[in-house]
Formats: C-alpha cells, sequence, structure tokens
C-alpha cells in the first residue's frame, strides 16, 4: 500500500524531472520549476485553520514559525491555562517539501524571502551584481523546510565561550539537557550517553550511499580523522551526515512540534499569512503589551498579557525590533522612529561561507534527470535510491588545521561532500545567483559532456568577521539592508584558502584515487590576471567569487550581560530596557557556533521555553 504523501510528492519530483529532461531551453525549465515549487497542484501537510478568527488578547504572541517558533508555541501551550498565538508571515508546508533531494528547488519558490546581501568588492565577485543569495523560509516551520536537513550540534567549546561571555547558564553542561530533550536519534553508532532517543525532532542517516560519499569517507580516513559522532564528545572526525529525516522524509520545526499537537491544543491558534508589523511599547512604562499584524488584507491589534516572544531570525527580528523603536538611536532617528531604547540591534552578524571545488569523477553523480526511472513508485516507496539525501550532501568532516595534532580539537574547518556538481539541475547555479559567464566559463563543459561530478565544501566555522542588519525604510513590506561584510578580517580569507586546499589534497588519498577524482581546473579568467593557476593569490581571488552562503545567519540581538555594551538581550533572552519583550532565535548568539545552527536553535527555545515558564511560575 503506497502512503498517499509519498506518491504526490514523487509525482511531482517526477513531473519536475521529466520537464527538465524534456525541454530544450532553460528558461522554460526554470519557468516549470517555479510552477511545480509554488504548490499550486499540491495541497497542505497541515490542518490547522488559516481563517481562525484571531482573539483580541493572548497570554503569549510568537513571532514566527520557524525552526524556534514552532517549539517555543508547542512548549508554552503545554500550559492549559496560557492562551498562545504564533503567527506566520508565509503559507503551509507542501508535500513537495518533503521530499530532501529537492531541498535546491525550495530556494526559487515563493516559501523563500528571497533576501540579498548589499553589493561587495571583497566578496560574492563570481555572482550576479556581486550580491549573494540569502535564503530564508517564509513558510510553517520557517528555514527548517528550506535548510539541507544537515545536524549538527556544534562544539562543547562553543557553549562554554558564551557562558565566559558573562551568558550564565549557557555552558555546555548547562545545553546539553536540551538538545537531549529534542533528539529523537536513531543514529545508531551516536555516543549513548550524548544522544536524545525520544524527542520530537528526528535525526537519523540517510538510507542510500552513493560510492563518492564512501570515498569521502575513506580518505579523510586515511588522512587522520577518525570516524566518529561529531555530536557526541569528540567533534573532529568524519562521518556520514546526519540529517533531520526519518523514513526518506524531512522533519521540520512544523511537523516535529505542531503536527502532533492538531486537534488537541484548543489554546494554541496559528496564524499563517500574517506579517507581523510592529511590536506595540508603551512609551512610558516600556513594556510590550501587543503587535501589529496585517493579515487578509488588514491590519490587527492583538494585545498580550503576559509576552511577546520574537522568534522571525537573524533578519526579521532586528528589522522588526528597530520599526518598534527598540535599536541604535541614531539610526532609528534618520527614519524618524522615536528610540525607546537604545541597543546594538542589527549588528554582530554572523555567518558560515564556503567556497566549493568541483572534481569529476568515474562513479556515478547524481543528475536531476535520473530520477524519472520506470520503477520510480516501487523506489520510492521502499525509500530505496537517492530520495532521502538531503540536497544532495552525504558525509561531513571537521578539522583542526590550526592544532592537526590534537584529536580532540576545536574545528576550524568543515568539509561537506555533495555528490553533485553546479549542474546537477538548473536550481543550484540560479539558487546561488551565479552570473552566467561565470557559469558557462567554470562549468557548462561538465554538463555538455555529461560527466559524473561532485562538490566540497570548506566551510569556516568561526569567522571573524561581522556584518550589519539596517533599515532601508519605515514599510514593514520593504526589505532591510544586509551587509554581510563577508572577509573584511583577514583570517576568514585564509581559513577558507586553507579549508579549499585541504578539499583538493583529499584526492591524492586511496579512498579518492579508487573513483579516479580530479580537480576540476577550469580557471576564473579574473583570478588569472595577476596569479599563477594554484597559487595562494589565486585561491584567495576563487574564495571571494565563489562566496556561497550556508544560510547560517546569525548574532544579529546579541546575547550578553549588562555590562556587555553589544548586548541586546540577557541570558534569559529578555530586551534590555524593554519588559515583557524576549528574543528566541539564532539572533542571539554572542558567537556563531561550530557547525549548522538548525540543531542549536531547537536547543535555544527549548530553553527559551523553560526560562519563561519559570518566569512566570509556571512547574510542569
Amino acid at each position: 500500500m503506497f502512503e498517499p504523501r509519498f506518491v504526490l510528492a514523487t509525482l511531482a519530483l517526477i513531473a519536475l524531472s521529466l520537464s527538465a529532461s524534456m525541454a530544450q531551453d532553460r528558461n522554460v525549465i526554470l519557468e516549470t520549476l517555479d510552477f511545480l515549487r509554488r504548490g499550486q497542484e499540491d495541497v497542505e501537510l497541515e490542518n490547522y485553520d488559516n481563517l481562525i478568527q484571531m482573539e483580541g488578547e493572548y497570554d503569549f504572541i510568537v513571532v514566527g514559525a520557524g525552526t524556534a517558533g514552532c517549539t517555543l508555541a508547542a512548549r508554552l501551550s503545554e500550559n492549559p491555562k496560557w492562551k498562545v498565538l504564533l503567527l506566520e508571515a508565509g503559507g503551509p508546508e507542501r508535500l513537495i517539501m518533503d521530499v530532501p533531494i529537492v531541498a535546491h528547488f525550495l530556494q526559487l519558490g515563493e516559501m523563500n524571502w528571497k533576501y540579498r546581501t548589499q553589493p561587495s568588492d571583497k566578496a560574492c565577485l563570481a555572482m550576479n551584481n556581486n550580491r549573494c543569495n540569502w535564503p530564508r523560509g517564509k513558510v510553517m516551520g520557517g528555514s527548517s523546510v528550506l535548510n539541507y536537513m544537515m545536524y549538527t550540534r556544534g562544539n562543547r567549546r562553543d557553549y562554554d565561550r558564551w557562558e565566559q561571555l558573562g551568558n550564565e547558564g549557557w555552558g555546555f553542561d548547562d545545553v546539553l539537557p536540551y538538545f537531549k530533550k529534542y533528539e529523537g536519534s536513531s543514529v545508531p553508532d551516536a555516543d549513548p550517553d550524548m544522544v536524545g532517543r525520544t524527542g520530537p525532532v528526528k535525526i537519523s542517516y540517510v538510507n542510500w550511499r552513493s560510492d563518492i560519499a564512501t570515498a569521502f569517507v575513506e580518505a579523510a580516513q586515511q588522512d587522520g580523522l577518525k570516524y566518529r559522532d561529531y555530536n557526541g564528545h569528540i567533534q573532529t572526525g568524519v562521518a556520514y551526515l546526519h540529517t533531520t529525516t526519518r523514513n526518506s522524509t524531512r522533519w521540520s520545526s512544523n511537523r516535529s512540534y505542531l503536527y502532533p499537537l492538531k486537534g488537541k491544543r484548543t489554546n494554541l491558534h496559528v496564524k499563517k499569512n500574517a506579517l507581523v508589523t510592529k511590536v506595540l511599547i508603551d512609551p512610558d512604562t516600556k513594556t510590550a503589551y501587543g503587535v501589529l499584524v496585517n493579515t487578509d488584507g488588514h491590519e490587527h491589534k492583538i494585545l498580550a498579557r503576559r509576552e511577546v516572544v520574537v522568534s522571525a531570525g537573524a533578519i526579521n527580528t532586528p528589522q522588526l525590533l528597530m520599526l518598534s523603536g527598540v535599536g541604535p538611536a541614531k539610526h532609528l532617528k534618520e527614519f524618524g522612529i522615536k528610540p525607546l531604547v537604545d541597543l546594538a540591534v542589527g549588528f554582530n552578524l554572523q555567518d558560515h561561507t564556503a567556497p566549493a571545488v568541483t572534481f569529476t569523477t568515474n562513479a556515478t553523480s547524481l543528475h536531476f534527470e535520473d530520477f524519472a526511472q520506470p520503477n520510480w513508485l516501487n523506489r520510492f516507496n521502499r525509500q530505496e535510491g537517492p530520495y532521502g539525501s538531503p540536497g544532495g550532501c552525504e558525509a561531513i568532516a571537521f578539522w583542526d588545521l590550526d592544532h592537526p595534532n590534537e584529536e580532540d580539537g576545536w574545528p576550524d574547518i568543515e568539509l561537506f561532500l555533495v555528490g553533485g556538481s553546479m549542474t546537477s539541475n538548473p536550481a543550484i547555479s540560479r539558487g546561488f545567483g551565479l552570473k552566467k559567464n561565470i557559469y558557462d566559463n567554470m562549468f557548462a563543459e561538465i554538463e555538455e559532456r555529461n560527466l559524473n561530478a561532485f562538490m566540497i565544501f570548506p566551510m569556516i566555522l568561526r569567522p571573524k568577521s561581522r556584518g550589519r542588519i539596517m533599515l532601508k525604510s519605515t514599510d514593514p513590506f520593504k526589505y532591510p539592508l544586509i551587509y554581510s561584510n563577508y572577509f573584511t578580517h583577514p583570517y576568514d580569507v585564509d581559513i577558507s584558502v586553507r579549508g579549499l586546499l585541504k578539499a583538493i589534497s583529499l584526492m591524492n588519498q586511496e579512498g579518492f584515487k579508487k573513483i579516479n577524482a580530479k580537480m576540476w581546473d577550469r580557471r576564473v579568467p579574473a583570478c588569472m590576471k595577476n596569479n599563477e593557476f594554484a597559487s595562494y593569490g589565486y585561491w584567495e581571488c576563487y574564495v571571494r567569487h565563489f562566496t556561497f552562503t550556508i544560510y547560517h545567519y546569525s548574532g544579529t540581538t546579541k546575547m550578553g550581560p549588562k555590562s556587555d555594551r553589544a548586548a541586546v538581550v540577557d541570558p534569559r533572552l529578555r530586551v534590555y530596557g524593554i519588559k515583557n519583550l524576549r528574543v528566541a532565535d539564532a539572533s542571539i548568539m554572542p558567537e556563531i557556533m561550530s557547525g549548522h545552527p538548525n540543531g542549536p536553535v531547537f536547543m535555544i527555545a527549548e530553553k527559551a521555553a523553560d526560562m519563561i515558564k519559570q518566569d512566570h511560575g509556571f512547574k510542569q
């Protein structure tokens, strides 16, 4: 018996594949993908009534139904005496979003805010107008619906560092119970005393593994790493990827926390397609008492008896706070906004970048059109093949390049493998926003010759550059200005180049030699003007061109002690100077953690929910 969600999702997948293989014009392919991705022939996965009549007052209003917001709404509504409203600017999850392999395509649809950085002369040089695309989830589940499902906690030192910066209660020993609380891991070789097995967020290995992934894991071990649970006691090592999937299905925050509550929590209201335009704050008492929300073509005023919790992410959260009078006084005055409290909102912006390197091989790599096989229904029902692979990401490794002899190091670079190339499907290069001449010069030949190719992304883990989110307008529907400031600190360039060289050096290991893996050595013309190919200067130029974001925006409402002039929220996530207003999402990170932050954001939300309950006297 076939599961309907698998059948319908796979039908959409096959339609995508067939349209790609049959169409002659690349634009036709992309238009077809856009149409299908919007889910216009799809059905919702959730049955929350989007036409609910919002009440005029709630105990708690949670802004943003992303990774943190869904978690918070579920946990706060555990108290049946509290009424909770969860507001989301986007729409529902769709069936096609269930299928991990189509992660690339989701960035092109309406479930993405489609942010772009401001032009730069130091980074994003291979992208249109020197601007990097910054995808963010505008959908129930937020970016846990758009991301590549790569599950990492980071390093224990990341959280001990947060505590050292004055954030009491955020050391690793303090946060570990919250990781274990939400984890529902089926990874069989996870360190048993470090993993959660019964939580709502399902974590697993992917059933399918390519020969390329096997080669990567073998080569990393031959280079000196051990195969280990990188979410366990020691992070430095290599492993097949832990993913937020179960049975070849994406496990978003929406699916994890809200699906089980359908029809069971009358005290939890969820409103989709509802953009919060302002947090209402009494200017005399400096107390948050509600929000203005635009939905159904009308503006509504909703009051909060206890708290407003902003979980809109590292871009939307600072924008909303500034529009509400919370932020840098000078900047707010420039837009005629009366500052209620002068805080460093929007500063401390951080992200992980990775300049992908392409390699050819005689092993079979991912080609999107190959998914349309005659036996596709049977294969998908048995969860065979690459359908459960998160956008083709298969394996991951962590190195401490500055301390190569320390087994238990604090990694500064992560390499992760994608079993396809920029040519594997049209969504990849379009999602990154590559200039056409760059694509044609660097990658078109792979497509023309139908070569098997894969990519390794060397991701910088602890960047020192800091960017900023700034208002562009007082209109909440206009996007803020995003200054990534990538590579403004020389360390970030150097560690990126060293990570890239580490990836290339793995081709000398027997694991990759067995599949005849070779670097694809097409030159970036601009980088050849003043440099010899493969020189340090060439690779520095390469890094500045292929500045691929890994979508880990964080830090813009920094958590810190009152003595920290850059802090926006205290260690209990309360906004300084404003009562009844908290922030709980990736924006509170004082320093980005050494890995992919989706898991840590679940942890932040779980811990925030407990702190809120404590502060309001609720005992479970």
